[in-house]
């Protein structure tokens, strides 16, 4: 082939192609027509794997309608991906062409296009595209027709004279058909039309091949686009290798063809009962009725006039059949309306020649003559929008020929009348009726609800006088009008034998009754009436003629008033009854009905006072939401829910489905109160069980609606969750999911999103795999093609439940629903322009935490503060979960944390891996969102995923939450006035600082966190840890522990300040002058609240208890005072004077409080240092040893060898610092002395004493000189080894302890800082002066230091 003529050609190709596509694009009902024929005709292996085809479609079909660019190509991307993984068929090659086509890629849509023609050239060129066939194969093929005309002409030419058939009789036409117009099998004898089918198969075979070498050889030209080379058109196949063979694929096809006889090897039970060597019949004058429905030519039905109409197919003659066949004929351009015909005739005659006896014993697999007697099969296809009433032949069964009503179809891809097929098995058969395959199972499958969806949609746009049984009623919208309700009027057998006079006389006599409802004045006539009317209704096939006579305004308003007027219960039902059936089929009732307000009031009261079946013609009124708040019918619609059906009369809908459907009704209410109010009753009334039940209805739209109602308890009321989980059956529910609307979906989506809100973690999970593996089609495809085009406050609900079910497993590498469910939730997150998904994405990813309260509040944050260490929340909220909770619920609460927490593993995995850490980015800007709901739920939601950054796996995402998150907790925990909020700031902290980049960031921040830190280190665990963690981070520790002077007082007068000590937010510190001062206030304020002067000499000591209840002081005038509170006082003795120090808020205000001296204790020796327990108190005297002095007078001198400088006190245990640098401990109960440290001798050099003892934490701090290099020692009290020091070069005076450091004050005015634990110095703090701090105190925070020094100063020092 020439250049030019080569890229004509694959323009030609690429014009005509496109155009197929584009017209298939354009009209939905033929695609749907196409995706039908396209199942029916997969392999029986293929149809093991049909989801993902029938999932592709829907997929190509949401793009379709997708207005949104990015939805679309979205879409598409998807479909392509499903199929390119599935196995070349011509289904699959076909929907590959319309999404190339559609993502404008016209040669690789062209390509897929032709590989249909190669994989299945007899589908494509009769079915699929026969005009494309025609424009662009057929005109390669005229020789090869020609051929086969001169073979037929042969085969015709032994016919009998009387045929009368020339050149003319046939056409090109129809290149599928070779047998004439103008003759029917009838007229031929056996050998030759077995001859004309031979010919015909072996014609279909030439041509399939013949589709199968062009439609290569039309791709080679497709794929030459840069026309590097010569194609030549291959050579026309005319006859096969071997007589009768044909492709492998079609082998067993042609072989049943050739044994049944029949074309295109189609194959119907009914025929197979014969023998295959039955001759045809050549009388068929029989007018016997044939047992099974018989097919009729869509030409032979149009051609039919009225009168022929009414006439059963049956009773139509051969010669009325032969006259309309040639009439036809007449005005076609084609033969295959003819054959048609023909092969009816001869099926009607080996039917009706049934005279021997095994015919006459055959009885018919499934008889329904009452079935769509008005449906007949076209074999020929109908086209959509033709205006024809003949189905298409996919819809009706081979068996019954009748339109599906249970369609279910077979492991070999045929379908069948679920009723037929059943008898078909019961029969002891097992192979398939058409293919004759062998049956793995005899048990039926689940009903194939996409057949019955396209057949409900053929039935619409089609529709004829017998309505489909199956049909559901449509959902109940809000104002919107309602369809008509399905008859329960038993249908009329066509085979009854009833008299016209009878029928006469019955009519005259309903005459009659509604004249006496209309116009008699005597309530008895009319009720009588009433009753007569309807048992003829019961009775009788109503006509539309006395449809129309029932439903006047007249009759109806007779029936009205007995409604006002009667008294007999039987007679108030039969009116119901009447008005209900009748206002399901005539919309006229309803306006006579509702045109007066009393009318519909009086309904409404007879259905309050008890009358239930009054609700169905409530429901059939449609009212609107308005209207029925205000008739105030929720009791007793719930009454009829929780009632039983038994007893009700068979109405056109039941009056529990009704109420059903009010209910939900008017749940749809906008006033919140209304609707809240009204699930505060169902729950109350306890009829979620009944409801429930409704899950399990016939009706697909009183499921929709039961689901629609459970969902708004579950939401609003929360505990009733475990009744529905335990009760509902989900299997019905699923089952029409891909079949429904799309609100009816997202209805389904969110109540099995709020069921899996249970407080058990394993129902949850089993709730998950029903929902994944039940119902026709894959849940989890179903949700992934929804959520293409979901509404965007829809999206993180389908987003949340998909990625729910893809974790039932363990995280896989790759999972398309997981990536595009985790992509959806950031998408919604980061979208501002929905802030409601915003909110609902965030909350989305908290609840995907797993851990939920009995009312289905998410557990995250309370469980979080648990970790945190602040149980106290978490323990109320158990405590009431347990309070709320059946006995039981937790006799298992192990197993349920081992798979909460294994649930919460895999699901922040999976959240945090996505992407690299893209979810922290997104929950960063909705941290930035001034939505309080928002932030709330991000930032738990942040906490959340960042602690189980140190849980789960490292997967390097730490630096990516750090680099977006670090700065909110900061911000949060040093802003946030709330305590929880700033604790789980911590939590995050801990994440990070276990990561020595996270340590090194958070030290950065450290100057902006170390106030919270310390504010929290006495409540929170967690903030001690992070303070001693960062405080072992050799750049931060000097910024942690940083000191700055508050405030310095001068006491001069009063000598030097020998000592201080703190309570509460008070210190009190003593002088030489014997006074004791009392200090109050806190940060930078230190004011003198009472100063005391009852002691004569200095005082050496202040003591309180930890009990804080009394301040006993020592000092040198030989006493010991105690200072007690006023509500203590009012037992000590008559020696003792009486003060007060009182314990509230006006005590601590200056000029209010008083504190005074309550007993006096002679210690008859001077006291220079004074330790106190319960009952006695510890003090040095001026000699040697130490004095043990009880309360009740009695005293005893102990350690008499040795000078005391120092004393502590601990668990009845004395330790002594003497001047001889020695520590001897003693046991108070037993006397016994024990040495910790040996003393040295003083010689000619200076004395060293120790000068101060502390007990902390089981170890000896002691402080002395730096005699030997170190100052302050550390000791054991178990052992007495020596197992620290600090190395201080400063004579130190004195000592206090706190949480993390040691102050030392020392000798020239100094205060050092140590860190406890690891012994460094941190700081010195200068008192500015030259003299020794002699002693210091801590407040009970630990966050203000008060020293005292030699110099009479008192200073105050807190946290920089």
């Amino acid at each position: 082939m020439g250049t030019t003529a080569a890229g004509a050609m694959s323009t030609r190709i690429l014009h005509h192609t496109t155009s197929f596509t584009s017209e298939i694009l354009s009209q939905s009902e033929i695609r749907r027509q196409i995706f039908s024929a396209l199942r029916c005709r997969l392999l029986p292996s293929d149809q093991l794997t049909l989801k993902p085809l029938n999932l592709a479609v829907e997929t190509l079909e949401n793009a379709i309608s997708a207005t949104n660019a990015s939805t679309q190509s979205s879409s598409l991307r998807l479909a392509q991906k499903l199929l390119v993984s599935y196995p070349e068929t011509a289904f699959s090659s076909f929907l590959l062409s319309l999404i190339y086509s559609l993502s404008n890629q016209p040669t690789s849509s062209s390509l897929s296009l032709l590989q249909v023609f190669n994989l299945d050239p007899s589908f494509a060129r009769s079915e699929l595209a026969p005009a494309l066939f025609q424009e662009l194969f057929l005109l390669h093929f005229l020789p090869v027709l020609q051929r086969f005309n001169e073979q037929r002409l042969i085969i015709l030419s032994s016919l009998s004279q009387n045929a009368n058939h020339d050149a003319d009789d046939y056409s090109m036409c129809d290149v599928s058909v070779v047998v004439p117009c103008s003759k029917s099998l009838s007229k031929m004898s056996g050998d030759q039309a077995l001859g004309l089918k031979e010919l015909e198969t072996n014609y279909e075979c030439v041509l399939d091949e013949n589709c199968r070498v062009f439609a290569k050889y039309f791709k080679e030209v497709l794929q030459n686009s840069d026309e590097s080379r010569s194609i030549n058109p291959p050579e026309l196949v005319f006859k096969l290798t071997e007589k009768g063979e044909v492709p492998d694929y079609h082998e067993d096809d042609n072989i049943k063809t050739k044994e049944l006889g029949l074309k295109n090897g189609r194959y119907n039970p009914i025929w197979a009962e014969r023998e295959s060597s039955v001759e045809f019949s050549s009388s068929s004058n029989s007018k016997s009725p044939p047992f099974y429905p018989q097919r009729v030519s869509v030409n032979i039905l149009q051609k039919q006039d009225s009168k022929t109409l009414t006439t059963p197919p049956s009773l139509i003659s051969d010669s009325e059949t032969e006259s309309l066949s040639q009439d036809n004929s007449a005005n076609s351009c084609c033969f295959e309306s003819d054959v048609e015909i023909e092969e009816n005739n001869r099926g009607e005659a080996l039917l009706e020649s049934g005279n021997s006896p095994a015919r006459r014993q055959k009885q018919p697999i499934f008889v329904d003559a009452t079935r769509f007697p008005h449906y007949l099969m076209a074999d020929n296809g109908n086209p959509p929008g033709s205006g024809k009433h003949t189905p298409p032949k996919d819809f009706v069964c081979p068996i019954t020929s009748h339109l599906f009503d249970d369609p279910v179809t077979l492991e070999t891809g045929q379908t069948y009348e679920r009723r037929a097929i059943q008898e078909w098995l019961d029969r002891g058969n097992s192979t398939c009726p058409i293919t004759r395959q062998s049956l793995h199972s005899t048990q039926l499958p689940k009903t194939n609800y996409v057949l019955k969806r396209l057949i409900a949609s053929w039935l619409e746009k089609n529709p004829g006088p017998v309505p489909h049984p199956s049909k559901n009623l449509q959902d109940v919208e809000n104002d919107h009008h309602e369809p008509m309700v399905k008859s329960v009027i038993p249908a009329t057998s066509p085979n009854s034998v009833i008299s016209q006079a009878a029928m006469d006389r019955t009519t005259n006599e309903l005459r009659q009754a509604i004249t006496n409802l209309c116009m008699s004045e005597i309530l008895s006539e009319s009720e009588k009436a009433v009753l007569q009317i309807e048992r003829f209704w019961k009775d009788m096939n109503i006509q539309p003629g006395i449809l129309a006579m029932l439903s006047n305004p007249p009759v109806i308003n007779g029936f009205v008033e007995i409604l006002f007027n009667s008294v007999d219960l039987q007679v108030l039902k039969a009116t119901i009854f009447l008005l209900c059936e009748l206002g399901s089929r005539d919309e006229t009732v309803i306006h006579t009905l509702t045109r007066v307000d009393s009318d519909v009031e009086r309904i409404v009261a007879l259905f309050k006072e008890g009358l239930e079946e009054a609700v169905v013609l409530i429901y059939l009124l449609r009212p609107s939401i308005t209207g029925l708040v205000e008739m105030d019918v929720v009791e007793s619609l719930l009454a009829v829910i929780k009632g039983k059906d038994e007893d009700s009369i068979k109405m056109c809908l039941k009056p529990k489905t009704a109420s059903v459907f009010l209910l939900r009704q008017l749940l749809l209410s906008n006033e919140e109160n209304v609707a809240s109010s009204i699930i505060d009753m169902i729950v109350s009334s306890k009829v979620i069980v009944d409801i429930v039940g409704s899950l399990e209805a016939e009706w697909e739209v009183e499921r929709n609606a039961a689901l629609s109602i459970l969902r708004r308890c579950i939401q609003q009321d929360g505990k009733c969750r475990n009744t529905v989980a335990d009760k509902a059956q989900l299997a019905p529910v699923l089952e029409n999911f891909m079949a429904t609307s799309d609100e009816d979906r997202f209805e389904m989506i969110y109540f099995v999103y709020e069921l899996v809100k249970l407080n058990r973690r394993t129902f949850n999970e089993q709730i998950l795999t029903i929902t994944r593996d039940e119902g026709a089609f894959s849940t989890m495809h179903a949700l992934l093609v929804y959520l293409q085009t979901a509404p965007q406050d829809q999206c993180p609900i389908v987003a949340g439940l998909l990625l729910q079910l893809d974790l039932l497993v363990e995280p896989r590498k790759m999972s398309m629903y997981r990536e595009e469910a985790i992509d959806t939730l950031i998408s919604c997150l980061r979208n501002s322009e929905f802030p409601a998904a915003q909110i609902a994405a965030a909350e989305t990813i908290v609840s995907l935490q797993g851990r939920f309260t009995t009312s289905g509040k998410p557990l995250a944050r309370p469980f979080l503060l648990k970790r945190a260490g602040l149980e106290k929340n978490y323990r109320k909220l158990m405590r009431m979960e347990q309070l709320h909770s059946n006995p039981g619920d937790f006799d298992d609460i192990s197993e349920e944390e081992k798979a909460a927490d294994a649930w919460e593993r895999k699901m922040a995995f999976v959240l945090v891996s996505h992407e690299f850490g893209l979810i922290f980015e997104a929950l960063a800007e909705g941290l930035k969102s001034k939505s309080a709901e928002l932030w709330s739920a991000c930032f738990v939601a942040a906490t959340w995923l960042v602690y189980m950054l140190g849980v789960i796996p490292d997967t390097g995402i730490r630096g990516a939450a750090r680099v977006c998150l670090l700065k909110h907790f900061i911000s949060t925990f040093k802003s946030s006035k709330d305590i929880e909020d700033r604790t789980l700031s911590l939590l995050s902290f801990k994440s990070f600082i276990h990561d020595p980049e996270g340590l090194r960031d958070l030290t950065s921040y450290m100057k902006q966190i170390l106030k919270g830190l310390r504010e929290l280190r006495k409540s929170s665990q967690l903030a001690f840890e992070i303070m001693k963690l960062l405080s072992e981070e050799q750049d931060c520790s000097a910024d942690l522990w940083n000191h700055k002077e508050l405030v310095q007082l001068d006491s001069a007068e009063n000598g030097e300040v020998l000592s201080i000590v703190s309570f509460k937010d008070k210190f009190f510190s003593g002088h030489t002058d014997g006074t004791i001062k009392v200090w109050a206030g806190t940060g930078s304020t230190l004011h003198l609240v009472q100063e005391i002067r009852e002691h004569t000499k200095a005082i050496t000591s202040l003591f309180i208890l930890q009990n804080g209840e009394r301040l006993y002081s020592g000092s040198l005038d030989k006493t010991a005072r105690v200072s007690a509170f006023m509500l203590l006082l009012d037992f000590f003795h008559s020696r003792t004077k009486l003060i007060d120090f009182v314990c509230n808020e006006q005590v601590w205000s200056i000029g209010n409080e008083v504190i005074h001296c309550v007993q006096v204790h002679d210690m008859k020796d001077q006291v220079h240092n004074l330790v106190v327990a319960n009952s006695i108190s510890c003090f040095i005297p001026q000699g040697a040893g130490v004095k043990v002095h009880a309360w009740n007078g009695q005293s005893k001198v102990l350690n008499q060898n040795k000078y005391v400088k120092c004393l502590a006190l601990d668990h009845g245990r004395l330790y002594c610092g003497c001047h001889d640098n020695s520590i001897q401990e003693l046991d108070l109960a037993s006397g016994t002395l024990s040495s910790i440290q040996s003393g040295s001798r003083k010689l000619l050099g200076k004395a060293h004493p120790i000068h101060a003892l502390l007990i902390h934490n089981g170890l000896i701090y002691s402080a002395s000189t730096p005699l030997d290099g170190v100052a302050v020692k550390i000791w054991s009290s178990t052992n007495y080894n020596m197992v620290g020091s600090l190395p201080t070069t400063s004579e130190v005076r004195c000592m206090t302890i706190s949480s993390d450091l040691i102050y030392l004050g020392c000798k020239g005015g100094i205060v050092e800082v140590w860190d406890l634990k690891k012994q460094t110095r941190i700081e010195i703090l200068q008192t500015g002066t030259n003299g020794k701090v002699l002693c210091m105190s801590l407040d009970p925070n630990e966050e203000v230091l008060v020293t005292g020094t030699s110099e009479g100063r008192i200073q105050a020092w807190g946290w920089s």
